[in-house]
């Protein structure tokens, strides 16, 4: 990163993450067509949501202090959202003035219907259910999918056996129906069919839900696609197709000239990939839990209480990889052994705060790397994946935080920057994950 004088009205890294600081969401933008398709296998391309072609980028910049604060904000909301699921209920939360959003962190563009009509849809990895607002829907976004278009679009009644497996549905009329919340939104969707593919291989009989009525500001506004592990999840739902194994490569939100991948199916995945087991946990089984073991800052391994970093399916303890959340959070004891060991590293430059981080320099610094230590792989992280600049300053702050101070904060979540630029697995037949160093952009 460069090193000048800090001048916010010049230009920051930061300030290019305005769609983080009010979606929180869409880092990545796939706006390109499926690039292979063999056996198996397929590859599609994801854009920074900032292109020239994606229409979520921001029209105006702003500061790179106010950026922070704004993303910092977004997270916690996530973070709620991800400690609801856990607990197997959904938390709305109180947004400040900033306008909180909580949203998944990047979009693929899916084909919907016959014929088809693109959207740009979310993804995220820690829901199962599909969204897409539908015409007439009340509390939509102006672009929205047009049933009576597609010859392929069937509403789905009360007996069919995706009704089951919606949460809370509704069935005093012909059609299923259910209310979901999702971060400071409410939605009502009935579940439909039709035809989906995010690259050359269409997936008939789709099940997700077609929004009728939502309120609150956490909707992505053309739709949302779970990668969970549920029933719903388009890894289900598309087994015999992609065999429940995809992979993504999510580029530095830095560069914007660039694009990274979603790779679905298990042909083209990484041969040689560190992996490490993927847990089970009942009470939230679409989250991809991992066995976090121990953290490494230089060359000590921090001390940590075991309960910390413990997984623990009653409680939904545990660590996760998440692609919503941008900030890595870990709970309050594992954050402080990291950060006071960081801060010890780096020597006697005056810390300051910005927003929720709070070890930031306004001098240069040479950081420490950090190692996660997880079960079978460790993975350590370059500066890149660890501090957040200003291109017209010296302002560096670490890119972590401790996790939001309520009753559910159990999780600790590998977060979207500390993935960028690796190769994420997730082989769900075998149960395991995998990472591997990749140039994304």
């Amino acid at each position: 990163m460069t090193s000048q004088s800090l001048n916010t009205q010049s230009s920051f890294s930061f300030a290019t993450m305005k769609a983080y600081l009010f979606s929180l969401a869409f880092l990545f933008c796939s706006l390109a067509q499926g690039l292979s398709t063999k056996g198996l296998g397929t590859t599609v391309k994801v854009f920074h949501v900032y292109s020239s072609q994606s229409p979520f980028r921001p029209s105006k910049p702003i500061s790179w202090e106010e950026s922070v604060l704004q993303m910092m904000a977004k997270d916690q909301a996530r973070l709620q959202f991800l400690s609801s699921l856990v607990a197997k209920k959904s938390v709305v939360p109180i947004a400040s003035g900033r306008g909180v959003i909580q949203s998944p962190s990047y979009i693929v563009k899916a084909k919907v219907g016959t014929p088809p009509q693109t959207l740009l849809m979310a993804l995220d990895n820690s829901y199962d259910a599909a969204w897409i607002p539908c015409k007439g829907c009340v509390g939509c976004s102006s672009t929205v999918f047009n049933t009576v278009k597609s010859t392929t679009f069937k509403t789905l009644g009360c007996g069919a056996p995706q009704c089951k497996q919606v949460p809370n549905p509704i069935c005093g009329g012909s059609t299923c129906t259910w209310n979901t919340t999702y971060g400071s939104s409410t939605i009502l969707s009935n579940l439909t069919r039709d035809t989906i593919a995010l690259s050359m291989d269409p997936v008939p009989y789709y099940a997700f839900g077609c929004i009728q009525k939502a309120t609150g500001s956490s909707v992505p506004p053309q739709g949302l696609l779970g990668f969970g592990r549920g029933p719903l999840s388009f890894l289900s739902q598309t087994q015999n197709l992609y065999k429940s194994t995809f992979s993504y490569c999510l580029p530095s939100f830095r560069t914007l000239n660039f694009s990274g991948s979603l790779r679905l199916g298990p042909v083209g995945q990484p041969p040689r990939i560190k992996t490490t087991p993927l847990l089970k946990n009942p009470r939230r089984s679409s989250l991809y839990y991992v066995k976090l073991n121990g953290i490494r800052v230089g060359r000590k391994i921090v001390d940590i209480p075991r309960s910390a970093l413990a997984f623990n399916p009653t409680t939904g303890a545990g660590t996760i990889f998440d692609s919503g959340t941008v900030f890595t959070r870990l709970v309050a004891p594992a954050y402080i052994a990291v950060r006071n060991e960081f801060r010890k590293r780096v020597g006697n430059a005056t810390v300051s705060s910005l927003g929720g981080f709070d070890t930031c320099y306004s001098v240069p610094i040479v950081p420490p790397t950090i190692t996660f230590m997880f079960s079978g792989m460790n993975v350590t992280m370059p500066p890149e994946n660890l501090l957040i600049h200003s291109t017209a300053g010296v302002t560096s702050c670490l890119a972590m935080a401790a996790a939001p101070d309520n009753v559910n904060s159990v999780l600790n979540v590998i977060a979207s920057m500390q993935q960028q630029n690796h190769r994420i697995l997730f082989d769900v037949p075998n149960s395991r994950l995998g990472v591997a160093r990749e140039q994304c952009s």
